[in-house]
């Protein structure tokens, strides 16, 4: 059976960081480290496969499986065993996790060769996917946690991967650390959540949990206070207001690491977190409507901000940001399937785009300012066809994948009545269109404006090869969510909505012809994007003179989103000097000085003191030693006698 064999492969990845991370270095060959890394992850990716075959043979109320390796926990009332649960949804991410995470080892073979720290920087990526496999494959929320720490722990050692280097706000420590900090203050919040489950529940397993929630009432307390606590740490792991800031500093790792981070791993995992808690969120419509409109704000604040950025990663990264946005918005009105299909999706262009991206600057030798570059087209031109394929992609243009599972979101928006939300998301899809191929414009076409002595070249073929598969992938990936309105079945909804049954979603359109409707909502969509397409090539290759003059008009604005509506700033001024202040005003001036030390110095001073009065004693003369001694046998006798 396929499905025994889940334990080896989510072990492959470790064993791989197992012999880079501790051999490694000895390996003379990159060939041979970058194949053990790759190649560990590539075998993970078939397994996954074999067990999608055997799913799929299998009777729908018979494709979910607990695998335990082994019991872990046992403690009071707590007993958690090493367990992996195999369904429609934990496979859709293993294939999603280990298919783009081989693509990213192979493309950063190409990529970082001749980099000193070749072989740790292959062992922390296989420690990441490990993480990520046990986050999603989990059974039960304690495992699910350990995964969710062990990713926060590899983004660090990879964000962090050129420690030396500078960015434009400090070290890639730095951003390092802001990374870290940023989502344990998320994780409190999943903490507290589970705290909360254990309480209300007695167990931390997914299928007793759900199965005695399903037995609640909709719009019982407690379940919105343990559907809150989880999305703060959604917030944190996924990017979302106000945990988002630490997503776009991360772009200061190398470019896989990007793509990894933010197209196949940890920002999904609290999207897949919310997704797999669907039977929670259900309880409480409340905590359903702050997500939707988390998400939403968050996927129009991002993409504002996209709008002006001159960094490529940059850019990208705020397009991240935007997007899980979106996959909120899809959880929050309760359409998961959607938003699970739109991480596929997502995982697919996204990637293609960090990749593309990585190509530019390996072949611009390092520079990513948009900027200093354009006219790159002939001379990287299978890198700009596949940047161009990933671009209108993420716009929405029919067929390609992005089209489907985006519209598949503002559909279910919009016939559960959610219209405002609807909007928010339409308005964000024409933005990011245009901010999309003002990106590739600068970047590929117009005149060259790079400076002299750079010679740009087309990327190895370990990189390129990988760009045009994720091409494949961002152009028919969408097939296999087409709906019924478009002649298709939609087959990922069908696939995943045994796991997501509790909560599925009623239409608010009673009385009306739905499929009109949709038709007319798709048209919209599709004009709005392409109307940010001709927009963006208007101002970036024909009149030029339109950026500027726009940022005359509104100089107030365009500052505002240049520097990203100041939250990093509000946080330093609100959160970070208080605490820096207040730790070295209050703790170390105050209490460590002023008590502790004062303590420790005390004691030295008393006894200084009293070694001072007992010294006077020590006059060095035999003859009134004799005398002390003597008055003190009359003393003691005098006190005997008293008695």
């Amino acid at each position: 059976m396929a499905t025994e064999l889940i334990g080896y492969a989510i072990f492959l990845p470790l064993l791989g960081f197992l012999i880079n991370g501790l051999i490694g270095w000895k390996i003379k060959s990159e060939a041979i480290v970058g194949t053990i890394g790759s190649a560990t992850v590539g075998l993970a990716f078939v397994v996954a496969c074999a067990i999608l075959v055997q799913l799929l043979g299998s009777p729908v109320d018979d494709r979910t499986h607990i695998v335990e390796l082994f019991p872990w926990i046992s403690a009071g009332g707590v007993s958690v065993g090493f367990a992996y649960q195999l369904d429609q949804l934990s496979i859709v991410m293993m294939l999603i996790v280990t298919g783009v995470g081989f693509l990213i080892h192979v493309y950063a073979i190409g990529y970082m060769h001749g980099d000193p720290g070749f072989w740790r920087f292959f062992a922390y990526l296989n420690l990441f996917i490990f993480a990520m496999l046990n986050l999603i494959m989990a059974d039960n929320f304690v495992l699910l946690f350990l995964g969710w720490e062990g990713v926060g722990l590899c983004s660090y050692l990879l964000i962090g991967f050129w420690y030396d280097r500078k960015f434009e706000k400090g070290t890639t420590g730095d951003a390092a650390k802001k990374a870290f900090v940023v989502n344990r203050i998320g994780d409190f919040g999943f903490l507290i959540g589970m705290f909360l489950i254990y309480t209300t529940f007695g167990t931390l397993t997914f299928r007793s949990v759900f199965a005695q929630a399903a037995t609640f009432s909709v719009g019982t307390p407690i379940a919105l206070w343990i559907a809150l606590s989880l999305f703060v740490g959604a917030t944190g792991k996924s990017a979302q207001i106000p945990l988002f800031v630490w997503l776009p500093d991360a772009m200061a790792g190398p470019t896989p690491v990007s793509a990894l981070i933010h197209a196949a791993t940890m920002v999904t995992a609290g999207v897949y977190m919310v997704a797999r808690c669907s039977v929670l969120y259900a309880l409480s419509p409340v905590a359903m409507t702050v997500v939707a409109v988390v998400g939403a704000a968050t996927a129009i604040m991002a993409a504002t901000i996209g709008l002006v950025q001159n960094d490529i990663k940059k850019v990208l990264a705020y397009s991240t940001v935007s997007q899980l946005g979106y996959m909120f918005l899809a959880l929050g009105v309760g359409a998961f399937a959607a938003g699970i299909f739109h991480v596929l999706t997502h995982a697919f262009f996204k990637a293609l785009l960090f990749l593309g991206a990585g190509a530019v600057i390996h072949a611009m030798h390092d520079e990513q300012d948009i900027q200093k570059m354009g006219g790159l087209r002939s001379y990287l031109p299978i890198t700009s066809r596949t940047f161009f394929v990933a671009a209108l992609a993420i716009a929405g243009i029919p067929i390609l994948s992005g089209f489907f599972s985006k519209d598949e979101i503002l559909w279910k928006a919009f016939a559960q009545g959610h219209w405002a939300l609807w909007f928010v998301g339409f308005l964000g899809a024409g933005i990011t269109a245009f901010y999309m191929f003002r990106l590739f414009f600068l970047t590929f076409e117009g005149e060259k404006r790079w400076e002299p002595g750079k010679h740009p070249h087309e990327a190895p073929r370990t990189m390129t090869v990988v760009l045009i598969i994720l091409a494949v992938l961002s152009s028919f990936g969408g097939f296999l969510g087409v709906p019924p309105s478009l002649g298709g079945s939609n087959l990922i909804e069908h696939w995943l909505d045994p796991v997501f049954e509790p909560a599925n979603e009623k239409m608010a359109l009673p009385g009306h012809d739905v499929e009109t409707i949709e038709y007319v909502l798709m048209a919209l969509s599709v004009g709005i994007a392409l109307s940010g397409i001709f927009l963006a090539r208007s101002w970036y290759l024909r009149k030029k003179e339109m950026p500027e003059q726009a940022r005359a008009k509104a100089p107030g604005l365009y500052k505002l989103l240049l520097n990203k509506y100041y939250v990093d700033e509000a946080y330093e001024s609100a959160v970070v000097q208080p605490i820096v202040k207040g730790s070295e005003g209050l703790l170390w001036k105050r209490f460590d000085i002023g008590v502790i030390d004062w303590l420790v110095n005390g004691v030295a001073r008393a006894t200084n003191a009293l070694s001072q009065f007992i010294r006077v004693a020590q006059t060095g003369i035999a003859e009134t030693y004799v005398f002390v001694f003597l008055l003190g046998v009359f003393v003691i006798i005098g006190l005997l006698l008293a008695k």
